[in-house]
């Protein structure tokens, strides 16, 4: 059974960070016009004083053969990630309507990030976890990793949104511009 993390953030609290790569990305580029973030400078904001474990992000492949300028982009987006050594690239699909070259959504990825959390959860892979969505899809997982004594923290870009998250978490942190100042890559 994990050991009960204290309120107090620790140096020796390890953390994972668990960031839905889609979602993050239209609510950056939204909000604040870019997406060039450095996320190992994000991760460790976000871990605070404690101690960084692991970044997990997910996302799913834009299909070369519909879309090929994109998914060039895409891929070398991929492997600017694959370079980060705490970063994990999960990737799930898209689903695409017949000869349309506009996915209609993401199949997988949810449940990858969802299942990953939980799992390393049991395992006893971190004391506390970042969830950086605004899905509230993910609110079971959050309350599954609270069961078991472990923290589930939620990073929300959006300041009004995500209030069934909200409810759960175990603390909230909230991404804005000044959060993000020595977050971007250039």
């Amino acid at each position: 059974m994990p050991i009960l993390p204290s309120a107090v953030e620790h140096i020796q609290d390890r953390v994972n960070v668990y960031i839905d790569g889609s979602n993050l990305y239209h609510l950056l580029h939204h909000r604040f016009g870019r997406t060039d973030l450095n996320f190992l400078s994000f991760a460790r904001k976000l871990s605070g004083q404690r101690r960084l474990q692991r970044i997990y992000y997910y996302s799913a492949p834009i299909d070369n053969s519909r879309q090929p300028t994109l998914h060039q982009s895409q891929q070398r987006f991929f492997q600017h990630l694959r370079h980060i050594s705490q970063l994990e690239l999960r990737l799930g699909r898209l689903v695409y309507a017949g000869g349309s070259n506009t996915p209609l959504h993401e199949k997988g990825v949810d449940v990858k990030l969802a299942t990953d959390m939980v799992l390393h959860g049991v395992r006893n892979r971190f004391d506390a976890s970042v969830l950086v969505s605004s899905d509230t899809d993910f609110r079971d997982a959050i309350q599954i990793i609270k069961s078991f004594g472990l923290q589930a923290e939620v990073a929300l870009v959006d300041p009004s949104g995500s209030w069934a998250l909200r409810e759960v978490a175990s603390k909230v942190i909230h991404i804005d511009r000044a959060f993000l100042d020595d977050c971007w890559r250039r």
